[in-house]
């Protein structure tokens, strides 16, 4: 898969595409009927299949305070979307200059010009553009007069109800790992490369690999029984807490996991953490005494969820 950074980097080797554009956040099972729907046209017309999105989100951009918390990291999303047999994604860094940008410059630089579009998939509630001027209706004129065909994403829904992003992180919010295992058709997981921390648990006998989210939210929080994938070839199974560590700190996100039967250094390793079971709410203890025990419960649940 070729990741193409900025419209300014792309090449005649690009173009011929089919293309859908969005955040992809989380890449549920309503943004795998639109990639699959795309490499079927991809196929019949011998097209790329293009993937289209932006960092930062337009939303964080405009409204970072306000923004939802983020299901994958770009690193996350890209590896998924190459999983998924993409040809080519194009992430275009959303600044000052491309929130400028007007929906015809849009179209004919980087649609047509740059990656000469053949066949776009958008929702029908698409904006685009210097003050939002561009929508679905402006981007089917523009292909009758470019040789486009544009065709709706039309939503997915299942018993009646959208999947959706903001219905996964919904149910992650909520502990509720079931429905977000079924909205996204896998259970949910968070990557990163494990960090050299405090050194706190060591001291209370519960050795903990750090992971930092790189992101100002979680979708989730709270303690969990996980499983880590990436150190052996069998997942190994543990307890993690993701929160502000309130007892500690409580001053930005981070994901412990604690690894039951492992006494490897795995520093540098990266880790892909599976959410199993939500076991309680994160909560501030009155000392690391209490917390230990905290933790030895914790723990002793988890184990129990392992062995049923």
């Amino acid at each position: 898969m070729r990741l193409i950074r900025g419209f300014h980097n792309l090449r005649p080797v690009h173009q011929g595409s089919a293309v859908t554009i969005g955040n992809f956040d989380g890449l549920h099972r309503g943004h795998r009927a639109v990639l699959e729907r795309l490499h079927r046209h991809a196929a019949e017309h011998q097209l790329l299949t293009t993937v289209m999105t932006f960092e930062p989100t337009p939303q964080e951009y405009f409204a970072p305070q306000s923004a939802p918390a983020r299901l994958q990291r770009l690193r996350d999303k890209l590896a998924t979307l190459e999983a998924l047999g993409v040809d080519q994604v194009i992430c275009l860094r959303f600044d000052r200059k491309l929130a400028a940008l007007s929906a015809r410059a849009f179209v004919e630089q980087i649609l047509v010009a740059g990656l000469g579009v053949r066949y776009l998939v958008v929702g029908d509630d698409f904006r685009f553009g210097a003050g939002r001027d561009g929508d679905f209706a402006y981007l089917c004129d523009a292909g009758r007069v470019h040789g486009f065909e544009v065709a709706n994403t039309e939503t997915f829904f299942e018993h009646g109800q959208r999947i959706s992003s903001t219905r996964v992180r919904e149910a992650l919010a909520a502990g509720d790992l079931d429905t977000a295992t079924q909205l996204l058709g896998r259970p949910y997981r968070i990557c990163g490369r494990v960090a050299a921390g405090q050194q706190r648990g060591r001291t209370i006998g519960f050795p903990t690999a750090n992971i930092h989210l790189h992101r100002r939210l979680s979708p989730l929080r709270g303690v969990f029984a996980v499983r880590a994938h990436g150190l052996a070839p069998e997942p190994v199974t543990g307890v993690a807490n993701i929160g502000t560590r309130p007892t500690v700190d409580g001053s930005h996100w981070v994901l412990e996991v604690h690894l039951f039967d492992m006494d490897a250094d795995i520093y540098g390793k990266y880790l892909d953490v599976e959410f199993c079971a939500r076991l309680r709410d994160e909560k501030k203890f009155a000392s690391f005494e209490v917390l230990k025990q905290q933790i030895q419960r914790d723990a002793e649940q988890a184990r129990q969820f392992f062995s049923e």
